[in-house]
Parts: structure tokens; C-alpha cells; sequence
């Protein structure tokens, strides 16, 4: 099977956790059954699949949040499905390895929550139809590629944070 395939049939085990989060899994999916390559970064009509990760620390009461340089913003790591990607999740994983250092551990067995958001950045506005993961990361975080800093943020601080962040981290540490 293709990333395409691989990613389609893992969405089929996701859960929505309320309407938003279902209608970004079906336009996932609709994206996935449409043409072209939906892992292509120039692909701005209506956007690609990104990947990212939840990471969770040992303890299990906090989660990892980078400060995204080009975008000023807290956030979780992630980013672009490279072509060297074998999957989805391998790029989720790289990312968290480039971004913070940190070596990251699968909660689970496949995607744990999906997003679309429109991104604006390099002069376009598009959307980024992520594929988010909870992973347990062990090591010491380190501000890596395109970071600014990074920091252990437990569920009070996400109170302030916008939906496609308060709503995964809800759902990472247990809370409805």
C-alpha cells in the first residue's frame, strides 16, 4: 500500500471527539480520494496533509509546546510530509526529532486526532489537513529546527489556546 492507502485506512480507527473534529476527518478523507498527490507541499487548492504530534511527557500531566519561529505561535512540533516519507506517522516523528530532539513513542495504535486550519505563510493561505499523534517523548527538549523555545505545558495553560489545540490536549490528558 501507498501513504495514501496507509494514511485512509488508519483514519478509518479515528474517533471524532465532536462535530469539528469529524469534518475534518471526512474532508480528509475526501482529500485522500481526490486527484493529485495530497502530500504535495505546493498543493495550495484547497492545501496537503501535514503531521504532527501530541507529546506527552513521562510524567503523563503535561505536553510539549514549541515556539514556532515563522509563525510566532505556541504550538504542537510538526510540519510537512517530506517525499522521503515512508508514512505519516514517520514524518510525525521526524518532526518531533528535528524540532525539540526528543525520541517519540507511539500512544496507541494510529492517529489520536485530526484538524483542518488555514495557515498563512511563505505569501500563501491555504490549509493544512493535519494528522496529529500522541507520543510519549523521552529525553531533554531542545529548541531544534525553525524553534524558538520550547516548554512542558500542563491542560490549565491550553485554556487560552484556540480549539485545534485545546481540544487534542483535552483528550492527550484526560480531560473532556
Amino acid at each position: 500500500m501507498d501513504r495514501r492507502g496507509d494514511l485512509a485506512a488508519s483514519l478509518r480507527s479515528v474517533t471524532a471527539a465532536g462535530p469539528q473534529e469529524q469534518e475534518a476527518l471526512e474532508r480528509i478523507t475526501a482529500l485522500l480520494g481526490g486527484d493529485g498527490d495530497p502530500f504535495d507541499r505546493d498543493s495550495m487548492a484547497p492545501g496537503h496533509v501535514t503531521a504532527s504530534a501530541f507529546v506527552l511527557h513521562p510524567d503523563g500531566g503535561r505536553l510539549l509546546l514549541i515556539l514556532h519561529r515563522k509563525l510566532g505561535r505556541w504550538l504542537q512540533p510538526g510540519g510537512h510530509v517530506d517525499p522521503g516519507d515512508a508514512s505519516v506517522w514517520e514524518a510525525a516523528v521526524r518532526e518531533v526529532s528535528e524540532e525539540t530532539g526528543l525520541v517519540a513513542t507511539l500512544v496507541g495504535e494510529g492517529p489520536f486526532d485530526v484538524d483542518v486550519h488555514r495557515v498563512g505563510h511563505d505569501g500563501t493561505e491555504h490549509e493544512h489537513f493535519d494528522i496529529r499523534y500522541l507520543v510519549v517523548g523521552s529525553g531533554d527538549p531542545t529548541a531544534g529546527d525553525g524553534v524558538d523555545a520550547v516548554r512542558w505545558a500542563t491542560l490549565d495553560e491550553f485554556d487560552g489556546m484556540e480549539d485545534s489545540l485545546r481540544r487534542p490536549a483535552r483528550k492527550a490528558l484526560g480531560s473532556p
